[in-house]
């Protein structure tokens, strides 16, 4: 059988080029880290997790969720508070 551009081996190949050519250390990444952070910046910065599962091509939240649910943590911690103060008996809400 033969590779076709798209073969496991060769995107890991192209991906490190790609790495070492931006100044980085190819050791230190991977296209998994790189979906990793794209989804952690994503989600630091107030993307919403429908959106999120849209760019990374997931069918529904509930992937993205189960997939990177460190990395989206920042977006479901940020409903806990909301709900907090929702439901706080602080006057000066």
């Amino acid at each position: 059988m033969d590779a076709t551009p798209l073969d496991a081996s060769n995107v890991r190949r192209a991906f490190r080029l790609i790495v070492k050519g931006a100044g980085l250390d190819p050791s230190e990444w991977s296209p998994r880290e790189l979906r990793h952070s794209f989804v952690s910046l994503l989600s630091d910065n107030g993307i919403p997790i429908d959106e999120i599962s849209r760019l990374v091509g997931h069918s529904s939240t509930a992937v993205t969720e189960l997939i990177y649910r460190k990395q989206i943590r920042p977006v479901l911690q940020g409903g806990a508070v909301v709900m907090n103060r929702i439901f706080s008996h602080d006057p000066e809400r």
